[in-house]
C-alpha cells in the first residue's frame, strides 16, 4: 500500500531548524511591508500642495489660508516697516508657488505693530569699541562719534541718546535700531587712524568695524531692488575713502551696497589692489618721516661737540690775547 504523499510544509516542520529560520524569515518580511505601508501613510507619499503667497496679506488670514493648503505657518521674525500695516506679511520660507508635502512650515516674517522699545545701557568710561558691543548688544547703534579733547583717548566721556544726557542712574528707553551719540577723549597728537577694509562685508559688520576704527559712517546708498526685507544679503562694494588710507579720527566714511555677487567679485578686486598700493605708499612716508627725524637728531648729536669746541676755542683765543 503506498503512503500518502506529505507536502514542502509537512517536510519542512519534520526540520525544526529549518522551519524557525523560515518563520524568522518571513516575520521580518512581513514588518517591513507593514513598516513601508506605514511610513507611506505618515509621510503621504506623493501628495504635494503648492504653497500659497502670503506676501502682503494680514496674519490671520493667511493662517486661514494654510489651513486650507494643508499646510502650518510659523513666525520666524518681525519687522517694524512704518509702510505697512501692523501684522502684514513681509517675508516666508519657502517662497509661494513651491511643491512641499502636506503638513509643511512655511516661516514668516510679519510687520510688527510698532517698533520695540528697549534700555539705553549706560557706556560712558567704557572703551569705544566695549561701548560699541553694549549698544549692540542691546539693539542700538552708535549715531555719531564726536571726539574732545582729552587724555583717555577713546574713551566715552558722555553720552547722548535722541538730545538727552545718559546717566548711569537713568531709565531710558528708545527704539530698537536707533542710534545714541558718543563724545569720545582725544589726546592731542592722536588725531589719525587708518581706514579700514570694509568691501564684501555686510552693513551692520561695516558699521562696527568702521566705528571700532574711530570712524563715522557717512553716506550709505543701495542698489535698485535692495529693500528692508534683503538688506541683510546686500554686501559694500564701494567704500570713500579706500581702505589703508590714513583719516581723521571721527571722519566719515561712505559706503554703496549691492546684491550683485558679480559685480562685489570685481569691485572687491580692485578695491584690495588699491588698499595693498596705499599700504605701501603709506609705509614709504612714514619710512621717510623717520628718516628725516633720524637724521636731525643726529645732526643735533654732532652740533653739540662742535659747539663745545668752538666754545674753548674762544676761550683759548681770549687768553692768548690777554
Amino acid at each position: 500500500m503506498q503512503k500518502p504523499s506529505t507536502s514542502l510544509i509537512d517536510r519542512l516542520r519534520e526540520h525544526k531548524l529549518l522551519w524557525n529560520l523560515l518563520l524568522i524569515v518571513v516575520i521580518i518580511l512581513a514588518m517591513a511591508i507593514v513598516a513601508h505601508l506605514l511610513m507611506q501613510i505618515g509621510t503621504r507619499h506623493g501628495a504635494r500642495r503648492t504653497v500659497p503667497d502670503f506676501s502682503g496679506i494680514p496674519l490671520d488670514e493667511a493662517r486661514h489660508l494654510a489651513r486650507k493648503h494643508d499646510l502650518k505657518l510659523q513666525i520666524n521674525d518681525s519687522l517694524f516697516v512704518p509702510a505697512y500695516e501692523g501684522g502684514i506679511i513681509l517675508d516666508q520660507l519657502p517662497e509661494g508657488g513651491v511643491e512641499v508635502k502636506p503638513g509643511r512650515t512655511v516661516y514668516i516674517t510679519i510687520n510688527s505693530f510698532r517698533q520695540k522699545m528697549v534700555p539705553v545701557p549706560y557706556v560712558a568710561g567704557r572703551s569705544l569699541r566695549q561701548a560699541k558691543n553694549m549698544l549692540e548688544i542691546a539693539g542700538l547703534e552708535i549715531a555719531e562719534i564726536v571726539y574732545r579733547p582729552d587724555i583717555a583717548t577713546n574713551y566715552v566721556l558722555e553720552e547722548v541718546c535722541d538730545g538727552k544726557p545718559v546717566q548711569q542712574n537713568s531709565r531710558i528707553e528708545a527704539e530698537m535700531g536707533s542710534g545714541v551719540t558718543l563724545y569720545v577723549g582725544l589726546e592731542e597728537g592722536a588725531s589719525s587712524t587708518i581706514v579700514p577694509q570694509v568691501v564684501g562685508q555686510p552693513l551692520a559688520q561695516a558699521k562696527g568695524r568702521l566705528w571700532e576704527s574711530g570712524l563715522n559712517v557717512g553716506r550709505i546708498d543701495f542698489d535698485e531692488g535692495i529693500n528692508l526685507l534683503n538688506q541683510k544679503e546686500a554686501r559694500v562694494y564701494i567704500q570713500i575713502p579706500g581702505a589703508e588710507h590714513s583719516a581723521s579720527l571721527g571722519s566719515r566714511i561712505d559706503l554703496r551696497l549691492t546684491l550683485d555677487m558679480e559685480k562685489l567679485g570685481k569691485y572687491r578686486s580692485e578695491a584690495e589692489k588699491l588698499a595693498a598700493q596705499a599700504a605701501e605708499a603709506r609705509k614709504a612716508e612714514e619710512q621717510l618721516e623717520a628718516d628725516s627725524l633720524a637724521r636731525i637728531s643726529l645732526d643735533e648729536t654732532l652740533e653739540g661737540p662742535r659747539e663745545a669746541d668752538r666754545t674753548r676755542e674762544n676761550d683759548d683765543n681770549e687768553g692768548f690775547f690777554d
